[in-house]
């Protein structure tokens, strides 16, 4: 009966994929084929088995709902703890994205990036089944007045290291190049040791080795998108290095990018953080449930990462370093010498890009209204959360009612 019950999971994830991929052109051909992988790894689970660990995914084992679909907490008969990610049938967004997270998480394997145990197809019902992070999101403590409480220095600088040597393994160490494009603090899983684990790869890309940059429709959450992304569609993986200089400065400083509110006089976290850098008092910028606890080489690391952060998000993509370059800083001793951080990418602004003789480009600043300020986003757990379909223009003018920029058709 096993035997017949995993013949007809394959035969079904087959026949999902095979439709997905009808009709994309030499772009798919080129892609990775599924089905030998799913084949190959063997990562499959039968219905029957994700009712059970679910309890017929009961309401008290809802973790969390997305574009996707359902996240469901389960418990396998062998003890483990699963989190079981079911497609919205309704979601035609979702379906594209199901396909993207299990094709690229099928051959990745790093201790920083959360791990897909398998897969599951049952008539119309397509699921995904990764580990459970008992700790869930970071935003969920590092936005919360209280929960903050319990991330002191050491176990914040651990999650900015992991999260950094996850995207270098992303970026250069996987099977295949891939940049992830969502890097936030909700994407961001913790474990019961505080390690992070990066997440959600619904809107992923896998990334041409020979390539600077492709582009491609903009997709991505507001305040984490690097701004000659959001505005010529350049993405490359200094998108993702500009996302985690954002989650750096967050980290430190306990506040949203996008809902910064602080300073009237600064457009958003960033601009904030680098007006009190220039005036060499970025101290202030800290979290107040870092500053009572905090000793002085702690103090200097701190320093240093707040550099990190803004090297990262400096508005010309050029002059932001690889994630390679960024785990040799944040292994260098606190108060070495790093390159001084130019003005970040801000929302508010307009970005000129300006191209030189040799074919290359630089992205100037001017003031004006550029495009649209970032929305509130609640706070779920994001095994997955995914963006709405709509139209985006160069000339922005709306965004999505859950801090999610839409992705183009």
């Amino acid at each position: 009966m096993k035997v017949i019950l995993k013949s007809k999971c394959i035969e079904n994830l087959m026949k999902t994929f095979k439709l997905f991929h009808s009709g994309r052109g030499s772009d798919g051909q080129k892609e990775e084929n599924l089905e030998q992988i799913v084949v190959q790894e063997q990562k499959l689970f039968s219905f029957e088995t994700l009712v059970a660990a679910t309890r017929d995914f009961h309401v008290d084992n809802k973790l969390g709902e997305g574009g996707f679909g359902p996240v469901y907490k389960g418990k396998l008969g062998d003890g483990r703890e699963i989190a079981v990610k079911k497609l919205s049938q309704s979601s035609r967004q979702g379906t594209r994205e199901f396909m993207n997270e299990a094709k690229l998480l099928a051959r990745v394997q790093h201790r920083n990036v959360v791990n897909l145990l398998g897969y599951c197809t049952h008539g119309a019902e397509n699921i995904l089944v990764y580990e459970y992070l008992p700790r869930e999101s970071l935003d969920k403590f590092i936005f919360d007045s209280e929960r903050k409480k319990v991330l002191d220095w050491e176990r914040r600088f651990r999650i900015i290291s992991g999260v950094a040597r996850g995207l270098l393994y992303l970026h250069e160490d996987s099977h295949s190049p891939v940049i992830h494009r969502d890097i936030k603090a909700s994407n961001i899983l913790l474990d019961l040791k505080w390690a992070p684990k990066i997440a959600d790869f619904g809107m992923a890309r896998l990334f041409p080795e020979d390539q600077t940059h492709v582009n491609t429709r903009v997709a991505g959450t507001n305040g984490y998108m690097a701004p000659e992304y959001v505005i010529h569609g350049r993405l490359s993986v200094k998108a993702d290095v500009f996302s985690f200089g954002v989650l750096v400065l967050e980290l430190i400083s306990g506040q949203r990018n996008y809902t910064f509110s602080l300073d009237l006089d600064s457009q958003n976290l960033l601009d904030w953080a680098y007006k009190l850098y220039k005036k060499k008092r970025r101290l202030e910028m800290m979290d107040s449930a870092l500053a009572s606890s905090s000793s002085s080489s702690s103090i200097e690391q701190i320093c240093m990462c707040i550099q990190i952060g803004l090297l990262c998000t400096q508005a010309d993509p050029a002059k932001r370093p690889t994630m390679r370059r960024v785990v040799v800083m944040l292994s260098k001793n606190p108060g070495t010498t790093l390159e001084e951080p130019t003005k970040p990418g801000c929302p508010g602004s307009i970005y000129r890009r300006t191209l030189k003789p040799d074919g290359s480009s630089t992205f100037t600043v001017a003031s004006g209204s550029g495009f649209t300020t970032e929305s509130s986003f609640p706070s779920t757990l994001n095994y997955s959360n995914s963006a709405s379909t709509s139209t985006l223009s160069t000339s922005i003018s709306h965004s999505h009612g859950k801090g999610k920029r839409p992705i183009q058709g």
